[in-house]
C-alpha cells in the first residue's frame, strides 16, 4: 500500500472518531429506543410464544362462524345464524389456558355467548383467586411476566352486561418503552380480526372505553 493509501485511511478512521465522539446522547437515545421495556425473553417465555404461535388463531376461531370453543373448528354449517356466531375472544383465551393446564372460566360451566364479561368478573372475584389467579398492577409488568413465561390475560369488562367485553393473552415481546407507551403489551387474540401479534391498543379498540385505563391484567404462574 503506498504513503498516500495510508495517509487517506489515517484521515478516514480520524473523521470516524470525531462523528462518533461528537454525538453520544444521540447514541444513548438510540439505544434507549431499542432496549427491551420489559426484560429480555427468557427459555420459559419462548416456550409460551412457540405454543401459542402453534395454536393458529388467524386461521381458527374466526369470527361469524359456530366454533367449537377448545379447537377453534367450526362445528355448524355456513348457513348457520343461531347465537354463538360473532366473535371468540373468550373461547380462544380459555382453550389457550387449558392448553397450560390452567383453569379459565369456559364452557359448559359458562357458555359462550358474553363469556368474555363473564370471565372478568369470575376473574376479579374469591373463584378466579383460588383457581392461581392474580391481579397483575400495570402493563409493564404484565409484558415482564409474559417474557418470563408466565400466562397472563388482558381484558374489558363492558359495562353494559348485554355487550361483550374482550379478552386477550399477552405474548412475550422485546418491545421498547416507548412502542409499550403508545401500544401496549404485545398479544394474541381471536376477535373480529385475529391476530397472531398485535399491541393492546389497536387489538381492543372496537370496544370505547378500554385503552388505556378500562383495560385489566391477570396472571396464572406456570411450570417452568
Amino acid at each position: 500500500m503506498c504513503r498516500t493509501t495510508y495517509r487517506y485511511v489515517a484521515i478516514l478512521i480520524g473523521l470516524a472518531a470525531l462523528l462518533f465522539a461528537a454525538s453520544p446522547p444521540q447514541r444513548m437515545e438510540a439505544a434507549a429506543t431499542h432496549e427491551s421495556c420489559c426484560g429480555v425473553i427468557t427459555p420459559a417465555g419462548d416456550r409460551l410464544a412457540s405454543t401459542l404461535d402453534s395454536m393458529e388463531v388467524e386461521s381458527l376461531w374466526l369470527a361469524h362462524e359456530h366454533v367449537n370453543w377448545e379447537t377453534g373448528e367450526p362445528d355448524r354449517g355456513a348457513s348457520d345464524e343461531g347465537p354463538g356466531n360473532h366473535t371468540h375472544c373468550s373461547a380462544f383465551a380459555a382453550a389457550a389456558a387449558k392448553k397450560f393446564g390452567v383453569y379459565l372460566l369456559r364452557p359448559p360451566e359458562h357458555g359462550q355467548l358474553l363469556l368474555a364479561n363473564a370471565q372478568a368478573e369470575w376473574l376479579a372475584g374469591g373463584v378466579g383467586r383460588q383457581a392461581g389467579w392474580r391481579s397483575v398492577p400495570n402493563m409493564r409488568e404484565a409484558q415482564r411476566l409474559a417474557n418470563q413465561g408466565q400466562l397472563v390475560v388482558v381484558l374489558y369488562q363492558n359495562p353494559d352486561s348485554h355487550v361483550p367485553g374482550h379478552i386477550a393473552i399477552v405474548r412475550p415481546s422485546e418491545k421498547s418503552a416507548q412502542a409499550l407507551d403508545e401500544n401496549g403489551p404485545e398479544i394474541i387474540q381471536a376477535g373480529e380480526h385475529n391476530h397472531n401479534r398485535i399491541g393492546v391498543r389497536i387489538g381492543f379498540e372496537n370496544h370505547p372505553g378500554a385503552w388505556p385505563n378500562g383495560v385489566r391484567y391477570y396472571m396464572h404462574p406456570l411450570s417452568q
